[in-house]
């Protein structure tokens, strides 16, 4: 049943990736399957690859130009993934993002070395099978990497926070108003920046990640990170905004420095607020439990001696 689930998740984001496709009809600048992929993956373990296998079959057969080329594109769809997964088990990586090298590991085990297998393989297949000249090779494997590093980025990190989000018991009025203004700050300025041609306006969205990772930790930041990436994905699917007059592969660059120094940005300062934290609270149980010690050796000694 999670296998089937898996396969279902994959088919289903695909299509709505592939709604920003830039090349062929089949190669997206925001691949969320691979990043649903590594969820799943660190979630329920190795034996979920089947599912990653059919998803990506059941979405490249209709599009894939040969059955070789589509077979080629499913190994590299299953095998990035798989390998970041390897990887990061290797690393001691912890589900909850709770701890700075958890956050490093995801951005460089997890996404950015990883993705070069699927870009790579997936590019190659195209252009061996002439459903791209060889020219197209490097344009094609910067979208195809920069979507495949995106999903795992953005999704990733997502999925694992969503997992063990509760809705709180008893939360302050001003806590929700501050959630609403952060979001909605989040939004408007990233959509203002993403609307000019000026490329150093999406800078104007960091201070919003650092809101968002101080106040609210893993909760704030992932959305947060999720929204930006993905409204700068659209603007440069569109090649509106900063990207309107650049070429394809400048465009990819552009996009995936900016995607992944939100990425980087929210994860680390969150890790580093989540530790800092977790730090305190310690501080504070073993404060308590000296006072209590304390306390009790205290009244110990102005105990009166028994009688002989």
């Amino acid at each position: 049943m999670t296998i089937l689930a898996v396969a279902a998740l994959y088919y289903a984001t695909a299509r709505l990736g592939l709604l920003q496709e830039l090349v062929r009809g089949q190669v997206t600048p925001l691949w969320p399957p691979t990043g649903i992929s590594v969820a799943a993956l660190l979630l329920f373990g190795a034996r979920v690859w089947p599912g990653i296998a059919i998803g990506a079959l059941a979405v490249n057969i209709p599009i894939g130009p040969t059955l070789p080329s589509v077979l080629a594109i499913v190994v590299g769809n299953t095998l990035a993934p798989i390998c970041s997964y390897l990887l990061l088990s290797r690393a001691g990586f912890h589900n909850d993002l709770d701890r700075l090298k958890d956050a490093l590991a995801l951005v460089f085990l997890g996404a950015l070395g990883p993705m070069l297998i699927s870009a790579t393989i997936g590019s190659s297949a195209l252009v061996l099978s002439g459903a791209l000249p060889a020219s197209g090779f490097w344009p094609t494997w910067s979208v195809w990497w920069t979507g495949d590093a995106m999903g795992v980025l953005i999704v990733t990190p997502f999925l694992l926070v969503v997992r063990w989000a509760r809705w709180p018991p008893a939360v302050g009025l001003l806590i929700w108003v501050e959630a609403a203004a952060l979001a909605t700050c989040t939004v408007t300025v990233t959509v203002l920046a993403t609307s000019t041609g000026s490329s150093s306006l999406l800078f104007l969205v960091f201070p919003f990640l650092i809101w968002a990772s101080f106040r609210f930790e893993r909760a704030g930041a992932a959305p947060c990170a999720l929204g930006v990436s993905t409204i700068a994905i659209l603007a440069a699917g569109r090649m509106t905004g900063p990207f309107a007059h650049h070429g394809l592969l400048t465009n990819m660059v552009t996009l995936q420095a900016f995607n992944g120094t939100v990425s980087l940005t929210a994860l680390l300062l969150t890790a580093v607020v989540t530790e800092r934290n977790r730090t305190h609270e310690e501080i504070g149980r073993l404060c308590a439990q000296l006072s209590d010690a304390v306390t009790h050796l205290d009244t110990g000694s102005h105990r009166a001696p028994p009688d002989a």
